[in-house]
């Protein structure tokens, strides 16, 4: 099984009350979000979240009239220390790795958690795997 994220994406107005919105969608589903970011575009952003059950977010979101998409993406697992990002950027470009968008947060267990899109997803975790990078999926973040 390939170890990605399901991360999902949403295209929302860039107006007050519309993360509120979202936040109560899924807190009433009982959906807890992971991690999320939010991309603005003049009167409108894109919101892209991490949750513990992606494909019910996508329904339910979806029911309540947003534009979702799922995207897998990378999960990654570092240490919470200075030259740790270095350290990663340095094999995305060792192996060629283009980064479409990414961000991070800290894991339950203390260490950071970088989520990345990337143009090539197949080769991105094959490279990544050969070198040794702690590869994660949803549940390892639950």
């Amino acid at each position: 099984m390939t170890k990605t994220i399901k991360q999902i994406s949403l295209f929302s107005e860039n107006k007050p009350g519309r993360l509120a919105k979202i936040a109560d969608v899924l807190g009433k589903e009982n959906i807890n979000i992971r991690a999320f970011t939010i991309a603005e575009s003049g009167d409108f952003g894109i919101v892209r979240l991490v949750v513990d059950h992606p494909d019910q977010a996508h329904d339910v979101l979806k029911r309540e009239g947003f534009t979702v998409s799922e995207t897998d993406v990378v999960g990654i697992e570092i240490n919470d220390e200075p030259g740790s990002m270095k350290d990663v950027a340095e094999l995305f470009a060792e192996g060629n790795i283009n980064i479409d968008y990414a961000y991070a947060f800290i894991g339950r267990n203390q260490k950071a958690v970088l989520i990345v899109r990337v143009s090539d997803l197949e080769s991105a975790l094959s490279f990544l795997k050969t070198k040794g990078v702690s590869l994660l999926e949803i549940n390892d973040l639950l």
